[in-house]
């Protein structure tokens, strides 16, 4: 981060209560891409910038539906019922 303002970022638990997810929710879209992860220049905790955040609010929103929706086929079979 260039001339970081570290007022407009976010550490994972703050983003997480904005976007109303899990901190394991944020963590997963920044390795998945899904949003972009900044690191603190000292101690180098996850940042997220408010404004991808916000971005990714209105995205959802319009969408109905969390970054890139996956299906979880595979994890666990359903059982027909008898």
């Amino acid at each position: 981060m260039s001339d970081p303002r570290l007022t407009d970022y976010l550490r994972v638990g703050e983003a997480a209560e904005l976007l109303g997810v899990s901190p394991g929710t944020v963590r997963n879209w920044a390795r998945n891409g899904d949003l972009r992860e900044h690191r603190h220049p000292v101690n180098d905790y996850r940042l997220f910038d408010r404004r991808d955040l916000d971005a990714l609010l209105r995205r959802t929103r319009e969408s109905g539906r969390g970054p890139k929706a996956r299906s979880r086929t595979g994890s666990r079979k359903r059982q027909e019922p008898a």
